[in-house]
């Protein structure tokens, strides 16, 4: 159609019109807007369940009874063209090894280590051989199995990367196994010899000197979780003397200081005196960038390394899949190693690789209500998303079990109780100025951690295949 022809066309049209168009009248009316919106806000689930604790100075102290326990952390492993090597400082997480800083002896005991692999379905370990090898797991899963008191294999669990097991048969040379160790996936396992152990600390006297250190600490009573025990007596008759006791602290208690997360907005003012109607732009402004921050807030929670929840789970308090997907069997293992679980917080993708296992067994999770929205939730206990629950390349994931407040001996949020030109708790907005382009500058800042009050308030789930 030419331009003659369609001005042709237009002429007409208005020649026909009866009436003002929407077009023009739209001109005259006030359009509705909507607030700004923005992408990537989540519920975040673990700041809503946390209870807050209010710092003063900065810095809050765990207070704990003395432990004896020394240790049992994970194992790290360097691997170079298929060759793994453990990494000397590591060997620190040894109960033998606890606090022995000589780096030419860790060295050289790291060189001792004899690299195996194994398929799925191999015996690692067989129960009632001569236990004279420390093992290390560099990468898979290890199923520990023992015979039960008729004959039949016990279940003991699934152990993975970094996990070790044979300490004690380094220093008792009669020692025996008394579980079987069976690789569930294809492994790549490190190993001690009692011998070429022993030879070491022949040869090196500062190492002989720690061990005889590390042996006379163990041998002091405690109970089960390795606290120094409480003596006490009961069901005595007649005139016994009674025990005496006191409750020993940990001299050097855990000290967990504010974190901060911060950034400055800027708005020109000619945006804040021209432009503010019918919303204020400065506070919709800073609306989001609080927001931002409360997201980054809670992703710090989990992976801030100091005191981020996922890296100071317990080493005896982390579990394995026994098969690859989240079963009913593996939330049951999570959720019997601590009481009064409160919280199951997973990715998305894992509570939907849970509910997969569930329909392939014919199991149903409930469905229970939690401010007011209705969640999936296993044996009473909710099951939250969580999309900052991170995810490997290998569409692996970790599901936690949490245990909250004070009161519970749980996990707590640390916020300072007083902040100036604060807006919410925790987080404040301070005026910066005006610089010479006439641009608004606000620091926004928000303060927080968050502190583990004993160890079984939180354990982790981990390698959860997503894939499958």
């Amino acid at each position: 159609m030419t331009n003659q022809n369609r001005k042709q066309t237009e002429s007409e049209d208005q020649h026909r019109q009866q009436s003002l168009s929407t077009a023009a009248a739209r001109l005259l009316t006030t359009t509705t807007k909507s607030p700004p919106q923005m992408q990537g806000i989540t519920a975040r689930w673990l700041l809503r369940f946390l209870p807050w604790v209010d710092v003063s100075g900065g810095v809050y102290r765990v207070n704990r009874r003395l432990s004896y326990a020394l240790g049992d952390g994970i194992i790290s492993c360097t691997e170079v063209g298929g060759v793994a090597r453990i990494i000397p400082q590591e060997l620190g997480e040894l109960p033998l090894l606890r606090g022995y800083e000589e780096a030419d002896v860790l060295d050289a005991i790291a060189d001792r280590f004899v690299q195996r692999e194994h398929a799925a379905g191999d015996l690692i370990v067989t129960e009632g051989q001569p236990a004279d090898q420390l093992f290390v797991i560099v990468s898979g899963k290890v199923s520990m199995q023992r015979t039960g008191k008729y004959g039949d294999m016990l279940e003991l669990g699934v152990i993975g990367d970094g996990d070790y097991f044979g300490v004690s048969g380094l220093l008792d040379g009669r020692a025996t196994w008394d579980f079987s160790a069976k690789a569930c996936t294809a492994c790549k396992v490190v190993l001690l010899p009692r011998q070429a152990w022993t030879a070491a600390v022949e040869e090196h006297p500062s190492l002989a000197e720690h061990l005889q250190t590390v042996k006379e600490q163990l041998q002091k009573p405690q109970d089960k979780h390795g606290q120094a025990s409480i003596e006490m007596s009961a069901g005595q008759r007649g005139e016994y003397e009674l025990p005496t006791t006191f409750v020993a602290y940990e001299r050097h208690p855990r000290e967990y200081e504010l974190s901060v997360a911060q950034t400055i907005l800027h708005i020109h003012t000619r945006v804040a005196d021209l432009y503010n109607g019918p919303m204020d732009q400065t506070k919709e402004q800073l609306r989001l960038t609080i927001e931002a921050l409360r997201e980054h807030q809670e992703w710090e929670l989990l992976h801030n390394r100091d005191f981020g929840l996922l890296h100071n789970v317990e080493p005896k308090q982390r579990i394995q899949t026994r098969g690859g997907p989240p079963s009913p069997d593996d939330m049951d293992d999570l959720l019997s190693r601590r009481r009064k679980t409160q919280l199951f917080l997973g990715h998305p993708d894992a509570i939907a690789a849970f509910g997969r296992e569930c329909n392939r067994r014919g199991v149903y999770p409930e469905t229970i209500v939690v401010d007011g929205k209705p969640v999936q939730a296993w044996r009473g206990v909710p099951f939250l998303p969580c999309p900052k629950m991170p995810v490997s390349d290998t569409r692996t994931t970790s599901i936690l079990a949490i245990r909250f407040g004070a009161d519970h001996q749980g996990v707590v949020g640390l916020r300072p109780a007083q902040l100036p030109d604060q807006v919410e708790p925790g987080l404040n907005v301070r005026f910066m100025g005006i610089n010479d382009k006439a641009i608004l500058r606000y620091l926004v800042s928000t303060y927080f951690a968050a502190a583990i009050l004993v160890p079984d308030a939180i354990g982790v789930l981990e390698n959860v295949e997503l894939g499958r």
